[in-house]
């Protein structure tokens, strides 16, 4: 049963979110849209700090709690339909995550659609990943997470290294992860009422953005289509009411039948991207974020 704090939430997203979210299709107006809600988010914790850094050529930032950077690191990528959204807007959310798994955390401002179309912000994570090892990380030492259109672009990340040949990170986090852009998951249809902030008409008009003629089968457009044979363990956190619930449990489905460990937990009540409400007090917010951590800490110990 949803807490008494997320059906608040909730309510006031459903009240001044929702219709001006669900109304958007303009890439400037979404985006502008955007930084507005993300200035009206509950104050990240002081303890969460930040430091530009470029990786390779793309511009990073490393986000962090209070603990001192070691060997260990995550890779977290943003989601916003790979048009829209930047590190800046999701800090709180990946700060709280580097407190929760002890590990600094390093969030790239990867090239957004329409402009860089696929595989563009793939291959800036891919220079990523890649100026991370080079810095003396071990690959075993690194975990990779992302929401919505990140959570698909770290399958994808994934994906592609492995098809390359080369090391693999130590496991995965996969926040409501946008997997099929297509868009063709029953959940698109049957959480169509439920889902206060996403439309399956935007995720539509968002895969046209990215894949600009590319084919939206391509494994690493949507992992869902991919042989996902030999991934590190993944961790995947949606909330029931989600109209890409379906993204998440077929994903998870696809990864179990190609002897993947994956671990699946669907949160009741929960919208997209939930884990961002943590500040507003959302009890399942802050447990989720936990639950992330202490998988990291397991996986990177």
């Amino acid at each position: 049963m949803p807490s008494a704090q997320s059906v608040q939430v909730r309510a006031i997203i459903e009240e001044q979110v929702t219709p001006l979210f669900k109304g958007l299709s303009d890439v400037a107006a979404v985006r502008q849209l955007w930084e507005v809600l993300a200035a009206r988010s509950a104050p990240a914790p002081d303890e969460i700090k930040w430091e530009p850094v470029t990786a390779g050529s793309v511009p990073c930032e490393w986000i962090h709690g209070s603990a001192p950077q070691g060997k260990q690191a995550v890779i977290y990528l943003h989601g916003g339909g790979y048009f829209f959204g930047s590190v800046r807007t999701f800090r709180d959310l990946i700060g709280r995550l580097s407190i929760a798994s002890g590990v600094w955390v390093l969030a790239p401002d990867y090239r957004l659609a329409p402009e860089h179309p696929f595989p563009a912000a793939l291959d800036n994570v891919l220079d990523v990943y890649r100026w991370l090892l080079d810095t003396g990380i071990e690959s075993r030492d690194v975990a990779i997470a992302g929401d919505s259109a990140g959570g698909g672009l770290a399958v994808a990340t994934m994906l592609a290294l492995r098809d390359d040949g080369e090391r693999l990170p130590a496991a995965a986090v996969l926040l409501s992860p946008w997997t099929d852009l297509t868009c063709t998951g029953d959940s698109c249809k049957s959480r169509a009422e439920s889902d206060p902030l996403l439309t399956r008409e935007a995720l539509v008009t968002a895969a046209a953005r990215y894949l600009a003629g590319a084919d939206p089968t391509s494994g690493l457009a949507s992992p869902i289509y991919a042989d996902l044979r030999g991934l590190p363990p993944l961790l995947v956190h949606v909330g029931s009411d989600e109209i890409l619930l379906n993204d998440a449990t077929r994903l998870v489905e696809r990864a179990r039948a190609a002897e993947v460990d994956a671990e699946l937990q669907v949160w009741e009540g929960m919208w997209h991207d939930f884990q961002r409400q943590a500040g507003f007090g959302v009890t399942e917010s802050q447990e989720s974020i936990d639950i992330i951590g202490a998988f990291i800490k397991k996986r990177l110990g």
